[in-house]
């Protein structure tokens, strides 16, 4: 199987029509489909679904989409091999791939990444969010870099350290909430509320534990990857949204109410052991470590 024939795919995946990726790929369409017909004869599957005459559209069958998924990795793997072998003097060019959840603390991995672009600007960022199991998922198939959690890890595969700062939890609601009157919110405001909460591992159980109810007792209304849809549910009074401070903007109809007894969760950030760096991802880490006073 070349790489090359996995671009061709990933082209008509995402055209959704082999004519229109022929033609994005500068290939004749005969040849991109007697291509994608050998990849097919090659795995023993059918990939794709060609639409009708009328329509010319083709879909991804089940296996079609499983080898988007892993082709997508593949390449994003082959990508960044010319960066993490590029020649040592000169220029570094490179990316920075990072996982995270939402937080404002990626605020520190901004000071970081200004401070190194003043002296090496081609240097790339790209920030991937997600729960803790889906950016570990992507940190171990070597998909990103570091990888920002919540979570204990497990010192024999990774390294860690914990970063200088807290997200305090608290209560995004309407502005005409009741609950907006107090300036911070304790169990008993809540146990009756029906809430929207993050699907970061151990944020069902921090909260349950706050409030004093077991899960099963919780009115949990929704749960959610990306604090902005949880703002679109609590703006249309779905619930309310339990999640980190200084996350959405009080100008949006929306504030926000620490949780007392507070409740705090600090992020550490991990890395694979063993792990080599190209030269962009060292100097980003040294920018880092400069940039919170050594206190990573």
């Amino acid at each position: 199987m070349e790489i090359r024939v996995l671009r061709y795919f990933l082209a008509v995946a995402r055209e959704q029509n082999i004519t229109a990726a022929a033609e994005s790929l500068h290939l004749s369409q005969p040849t991109l489909s007697t291509q994608l017909k050998a990849l097919e004869e090659e795995l023993g599957c059918q990939l794709l679904v060609r639409g009708s005459k009328g329509t010319r559209r083709v879909t991804l069958t089940e296996d079609g989409m499983i080898l988007r998924k892993r082709a997508e990795e593949v390449i994003a793997l082959v990508d960044r091999i010319p960066d993490e072998l590029g020649p040592g003097d000169g220029p570094v060019v490179g990316d920075v791939c990072i996982g995270a959840g939402e937080t404002d603390g990626m605020r520190l991995f901004a000071r970081a990444a200004k401070r190194l672009q003043e002296e090496h600007p081609q240097v790339r960022y790209h920030i991937s969010s997600g729960n803790s199991a889906y950016v570990m998922e992507m940190l171990d198939k070597g998909l990103i870099d570091f990888a920002l959690v919540y979570d204990n890890v497990d010192s024999t595969r990774y390294e860690s350290v914990l970063l200088p700062f807290a997200d305090r939890w608290g209560v995004l609601m309407r502005r005409d909430d009741p609950l907006a009157a107090k300036e911070l919110v304790h169990p008993q405001d809540l146990r009756t509320r029906r809430l929207i909460i993050s699907r970061q591992d151990n944020a069902l159980a921090r909260i349950s534990e706050w409030l004093g109810l077991p899960p099963d007792e919780m009115d949990v209304a929704a749960t959610y990857n990306l604090v902005l849809n949880a703002s679109i549910l609590t703006s249309e009074g779905v619930g309310v949204t339990l999640c980190f401070d200084r996350l959405v903007s009080n100008s949006e109809g929306l504030v926000f109410r620490p949780l007392e007894p507070q409740v705090l969760s600090r992020p550490c950030l991990v890395w694979r052991r063993y792990q080599v760096f190209s030269k962009a991802v060292s100097l980003f880490l040294e920018a880092l470590i400069d940039t919170t006073d050594g206190h990573v």
